[in-house]
């Protein structure tokens, strides 16, 4: 076997098959876990509840039984607008944020919305390179907008025309 196929091989043995499902009401704990690693200010438990009994797009991104990342969106006529959207620490920086974002803007096109809206805290390089390559741009600026460990932080406001 060549050295490129043995890593193909290596590699496809290491990476986990992950599934985009819809969340449900039993998956609160698995969310509350995984927000409190992810966040220095999760989302509340309550808060958490309230978003899955709503009805808006709710999506969890699973290896196994394992919760790996999830995000939570709500229509509004043509927009929509991402609330929460979170990649498990130990899952970042392997295309899986890349990988749920794409399967939620295909459900997005599919609920006929025309445009994309979302707040990213202005520290969160990762997450606005992420935007930026999925065609998102900035046209706003939340001055304190998010709760930081000292202080407040500021939210860029970006759109994607869907």
């Amino acid at each position: 076997m060549s050295a490129a196929k043995h890593a193909a091989q290596q590699d496809s043995i290491q990476t986990p098959l992950a599934q985009v499902l819809p969340l449900q009401c039993s998956d609160l704990e698995a969310l509350c876990a995984l927000e409190r690693q992810a966040y220095d200010f999760p989302w509340s438990a309550r808060s958490l509840q309230e978003s899955l009994a709503q009805d808006s797009v709710k999506l969890g991104l699973w290896c196994d039984t394992q919760l790996m990342g999830y995000l939570f969106a709500q229509v509004i006529l043509d927009e929509i607008h991402l609330l929460n959207f979170t990649i498990h620490p130990a899952w970042q920086q392997r295309g899986w944020g890349r990988h749920l974002l794409g399967h939620f803007l295909a459900v997005a096109r599919s609920l006929a919305c025309a445009h994309l809206y979302l707040e990213v805290r202005s520290s969160n390089v990762r997450a606005i390179r992420l935007y930026h390559q999925a065609g998102c741009r900035q046209v706003g600026l939340r001055p304190g907008y998010y709760p930081a460990v000292h202080g407040r932080e500021d939210a860029l406001v970006m759109v994607l025309a869907l």
